[in-house]
C-alpha cells in the first residue's frame, strides 16, 4: 500500500469541525473543534463531508497540532516553492503557514492570558517564518541517501510512511506531530537548513546535483544562548550536509557534519563585542563528549575531528580542552586535527587552507563516498566524516567543507568518466563552477541566519574565490547586525525555539491557575530597555555631529560638547554598571 503524503488537500471549516480531504482519494480526516478529537473515515463511513455552512480551503499539507493558551491550533501549509527535483520526486520550499485555533473564541480567556497567547502566536510564527523549511511528500530529507538506501529504496520507501522512517533528529515539526495521529498519508516531516538542487552538464553530459543541509532540533537555539553539549551528549548548532549528485546511471553521495565543541562552555551575552567562551566548572565533560562520539561513530563510522579555532586568545582555552578530551578519550575511531584558520589564512591569504586539505586527504580518500547504481547495486559506502568546526560552526566551517567538498565531488567524476582525459578539476570559468561557489555560499547564508540571526562572514570567498574589500565591508555589517541580535532579540528568538520544537510545552491553566513566565509586564520592561538604549545612541550621535560639524568653535559650542559628553559619559557608566540588565535572556527555560 502506497504511503505517500497527500500533496494537495480540500480543507473544510464549520463551526464545530474541520474537515481535511484529499482531492484525489475518497478519504478525510475530521477533527473535533471543541475536544480535539481527531478521527479517520473512508468509504463506507457514517461520516460526510458538509454539504452547506463551510468555508473551504486549498492547502498542501498539515504539519501538525500545538497547545497554546488558547488551547489547540492546526499548523497548516498554504503555499510553497519548487526547489527541484530529485529522481523524479518534486522537493519543496515552505513560503506560507497557517496557525488555524480548533477554539474559534478566546473569551474565556484573561486579558493577561490574551496578552500571552498572541505573544506565543508571534512566537511560532517566527520560528515557521526563519527562512527555511523544506518537505517532500515522497522523498525522504531527513536521511542521507545512504541511510534511506539501508532502509528502503531510495526514494524514500514510500510502503514505511515519511515520518515513520524518517531520522528523528532532523524533523522539526516532530513535537507538532505528537499531537496528531500517525497517518501516513497526512503527516508531513519538514526539515530545517538549506536545499539546493541544479541540473548541470559537464562534456555534454547532464547530472543532476544537490546540497542539502539538515539542523539538528536537539540542543537547537540561537549563537550566544546555545553553546557547546548537554549532558544527552547533544550539540549545539549540529547539521548534517549531503553533497549529491545523480546521473542516468548512478547515485552518488558525501555526507560531512558540523557541531559546537562537544564539551560544557558557555558565552553569555554581556554587551560586549565579543564575550569571552568559558569552560563550564563542575560538568563531567569525558562522559557528554563519549557520549557524543560514541552516537557519531555509531551513525557514521570513524570521525575527522576539524577544528578551526584559534591557539591563542580567548578561543584557546577550549582548544586545548577540547584537544585533551579527545586524547583522554583514546577513542581509535577519532582522529584530532586542529588549524588555526585565522592565523594560517592571515592577511586574506586562503590559498593556505590547500595545507588543510593537503593534510587530511588520506582520510578523505579512505572514507569515499556512497555510490549505488540505479538498478540499486551499491558499489562503495562512505565509511567515516569529517566533522567540522569553528567556534559557531558557521563561517571558518563553510569555508572548508565547502573545499572538502569540491575535492569528493571532482573525484567521483573523475572516476565516472565526466572529464576528459588528463582533466581532474571542474573548469573554473564553467557554470557548474559557479553553480557550486554560488550554492556553498548560499549554505552559508541560510545555515548562519538561523543560527545567529544574520548572513555568514567570509562567503566572497567562497562565491568568488578570494577575499574582497566588499567582502570586508559585508562582514563588518554582518558582526554589527550580530551583536545587537544576540544582546537585545536572541532571548525571545530562543524561547520561540524551546516553544515550536516541544522542548517547552503550554500545560492547561497557563496564565490562570499557575504562572506564565511570558508577563505582560515583559512589554514595559522591554520599552525601559530599549528607551535608555535609544537614548545612548542619539547621545552618541549628537555628539559626534557636534565635534565634526559645529556652526563655529565658540564657548557655546565648547559647553554644549562638554555638556554631551558629561551626560555621555553618566549614561554610559549606567548602562556598563546595569549591562546584564539590559540583555535580552530566555525566559521560559532560563537556566539552559
Amino acid at each position: 500500500m502506497d504511503k505517500r503524503v497527500y500533496e494537495d488537500l480540500n480543507f473544510y471549516i464549520t463551526p464545530d469541525r474541520f474537515y481535511i480531504q484529499p482531492c484525489n482519494a475518497s478519504e478525510f480526516v475530521l477533527i473535533e473543534r471543541m475536544t480535539g478529537e481527531i478521527s479517520h473515515h473512508k468509504d463506507g463511513s457514517q461520516e460526510r463531508l458538509p454539504i452547506v455552512g463551510y468555508e473551504l480551503r486549498k492547502i498542501y499539507g498539515v504539519l501538525g497540532m500545538v497547545r497554546l493558551i488558547g488551547g489547540l491550533h492546526l499548523v497548516v501549509v498554504t503555499n510553497r516553492g519548487l526547489v527541484g527535483v530529485i529522481r523524479n520526486e518534486p522537493i519543496w520550499r515552505l513560503t506560507g503557514v497557517d496557525i488555524i485555533a480548533l477554539l474559534p473564541s478566546l473569551t474565556h480567556l484573561t486579558e493577561e492570558q490574551k496578552y500571552q497567547h498572541e505573544l506565543h502566536l508571534s512566537m511560532m510564527g517566527q520560528v515557521l517564518n526563519t527562512p527555511c523549511f523544506y518537505f517532500a511528500y515522497g522523498y525522504d530529507l531527513t536521511n542521507s541517501l545512504q541511510r534511506m538506501d539501508q532502509v528502503g529504496d531510495g526514494a524514500g520507501d514510500t510502503l514505511v510512511g515519511l515520518f515513520a522512517r524518517s531520522d528523528k533528529r532532523f524533523v522539526w515539526n516532530g513535537a507538532l506531530l505528537g499531537n496528531f495521529p500517525l497517518l501516513h498519508h497526512y503527516v508531513l516531516p519538514l526539515i530545517h537548513g538549506y536545499v539546493a538542487i541544479h541540473d548541470v552538464k559537464l562534456h555534454g553530459r547532464t547530472l543532476t546535483w544537490a546540497l542539502i543541509s539538515r539542523r539538528s532540533v536537539t540542543h537547537a537555539g540561537t549563537r550566544l544562548f546555545c553553546r557547546g553539549i548537554n549532558a544527552d551528549g547533544d550539540v549545539a548548532n549540529y547539521v548534517e550536509t549531503e553533497q549529491l549528485f545523480v546521473t542516468d546511471s548512478d547515485r552518488v553521495s558525501f555526507v560531512q557534519t558540523r557541531g559546537s565543541i562537544p564539551l560544557f562552555w558557555q558565552q553569555t551575552p554581556n554587551l560586549q563585542y565579543k564575550p569571552r567562551p568559558q569552560l563550564m566548572t563542575g560538568r563531567d565533560h569525558l562522559i557528554a563528549c563519549s557520549r557524543h562520539f560514541d552516537d557519531q561513530c555509531r551513525r557514521y563510522g570513524p570521525q575527522v575531528l576539524i577544528n578551526l579555532i584559534d591557539h591563542k586568545g580567548a578561543e584557546d582555552v577550549l582548544e586545548k580542552a577540547y584537544d585533551a578530551t579527545v586524547s583522554t578519550l583514546a577513542n581509535p575511531n577519532l582522529t584530532y586535527v586542529s588549524f588555526d584558520f585565522h592565523k594560517e589564512c592571515r592577511k586574506m591569504r586562503y590559498d593556505r587552507l590547500s595545507l588543510l586539505i593537503d593534510r587530511i586527504a588520506s582520510q578523505q580518500d579512505a572514507f569515499g563516498v556512497y555510490h549505488v547504481g540505479n538498478d540499486g547495486k551499491v558499489y562503495s559506502y562512505q565509511r567515516g566524516v569529517f566533522r567540522t568546526n569553528c567556534i559557531d560552526c558557521l563561517d571558518r566551517t563553510n569555508v572548508v567543507q565547502s573545499l572538502i567538498a569540491k575535492r569528493s565531488l571532482e573525484q567521483s567524476l573523475v572516476k565516472l568518466g565526466f572529464f576528459r582525459d588528463g582533466e581532474k578539476h571542474i573548469d573554473p570559468t564553467s557554470l557548474f563552477e559557479a553553480v557550486f561557489k554560488a550554492v556553498w555560499a548560499n549554505n552559508a547564508d541560510l545555515i548562519s541566519t538561523q543560527y545567529s540571526g544574520t548572513g555568514a562572514l567570509k562567503t566572497d570567498f567562497t562565491r568568488t574565490g578570494k577575499r574582497t574589500f566588499m567582502g570586508l565591508v559585508r562582514d563588518g555589517l554582518n558582526s554589527m547586525k550580530r551583536y545587537y541580535m544576540n544582546n537585545f532579540s536572541d532571548g525571545r528568538r530562543q524561547d520561540s525555539i524551546e516553544l515550536f520544537l516541544g522542548t517547552y510545552r503550554v500545560r492547561e491553566g497557563e496564565g490562570l491557575d499557575f504562572p506564565s513566565p511570558l508577563t505582560a509586564t515583559d512589554k514595559a520592561v522591554e520599552f525601559r530597555k530599549r528607551s535608555v538604549l535609544a537614548t545612548v545612541m542619539v547621545k552618541i550621535v549628537l555628539l559626534y555631529l557636534i565635534i565634526l560639524y559645529p556652526s563655529e568653535y565658540d564657548l557655546k559650542t565648547g559647553l554644549m560638547l562638554m555638556g554631551w559628553c558629561v551626560m555621555a559619559g553618566f549614561t554610559y557608566r549606567f548602562v556598563a554598571k546595569h549591562r546584564m540588565d539590559f540583555v535580552d535572556f530566555p525566559k521560559l527555560l532560563p537556566k539552559k
